[in-house]
């Protein structure tokens, strides 16, 4: 059994350590709500384009944007490399695991911690660096001319993104994506309405041709989702790290309850044996 000094220093050191992870959940609450404060996304967009393709009869129109064919999926898992984090990467690259199993695509992944898990899965995987904040945009866009070209070339068809999400504070859940087959905006409402739409695509005259202007509309949007699911993943990530400092944060707490209970047992049991000692001694003196 540990004396009792010793057992009272780790009681000290864990309530210096809980009071410095406290300062680390201040911290995350203040930088999600930064964060969440500087996160722009592009919904006026998604309607302009919705309008817009209600002009396109993509009916006979066969771009591997729209029809991937028989090529391979390729999934692409976005973790952190930030620390403190608990299981969210885990999650998410056993989540892009089962869907590279699903379909028999193949796996990217973003950032070095994600790495990590995917050398575990076994599979072979190709990766980008993690994202950085102040180049967020230019990483979206790399990425994509990446992934975009491998499609035009034939060497992959579809594209799924698993990413984590908050969707409040203390909800994260990971989500999936589908960029290829690209899903035109508003599509089902257009085709309720398929006669309307063919005679709007009558009245307007294409400089390019329709495959043309689809090609490039989603190549734009493309890079501006993956910028808004990288300021997601990072939301996520304060707020995943806030519930793993608060998970934490419990578990000293129950850790140093019974710490207390060895050490009072442990001051006890010295008391009692001093007691019996002092006992002792005084009748050896008195006879």
């Amino acid at each position: 059994m540990l004396p009792a000094i010793h057992i009272k220093r780790t009681i000290d050191f864990n309530k210096g350590f809980r009071s410095l992870l406290e300062v680390l959940k201040l911290v995350a609450v203040s930088e999600y709500h930064n964060l969440e404060h500087k996160l722009r996304t592009f919904e006026r967009l998604q309607s302009v384009l919705g309008e817009f393709f209600r002009c396109i009869d993509t009916s006979k129109i066969n771009h591997p944007f729209l029809n991937p064919g028989g090529r391979p999926t390729a999934v692409l898992a976005v973790t952190s490399d930030a620390g403190l984090l608990g299981g969210i990467n885990m999650q998410v690259v056993s989540k892009a695991v089962n869907l590279v199993h699903e379909t028999q695509g193949r796996l990217i992944v973003i950032g070095e911690r994600g790495v990590v898990y995917a050398l575990d899965s076994g599979l072979p995987f190709t990766h980008f660096p993690g994202i950085i904040d102040s180049q967020r945009y230019a990483q979206a866009c790399e990425i994509r001319d990446t992934l975009t070209q491998k499609v035009m070339s034939g060497e992959l068809g579809g594209l799924k993104v698993v990413y984590p999400r908050a969707h409040s504070f203390v909800i994260h859940r990971v989500e999936v994506e589908t960029f290829i087959p690209f899903a035109l905006p508003e599509r089902t409402e257009a085709a309720k309405t398929s006669a309307d739409t063919h005679e709007a695509s009558k009245e307007i005259i294409f400089e390019s041709t329709p495959s043309e202007v689809i090609e490039y509309l989603a190549y734009i949007i493309f890079g501006q989702r993956l910028y808004e699911i990288f300021g997601f993943s990072r939301v996520c990530e304060q707020a995943a790290r806030y519930l793993h400092l608060e998970e934490s944060c419990n578990k000293i707490s129950e850790m140093n309850k019974k710490l207390l209970l060895q050490y009072f047992r442990r001051r006890h049991e010295i008391i009692d044996s001093n007691m019996r000692e002092l006992f002792s001694a005084r009748s050896i003196y008195a006879k």
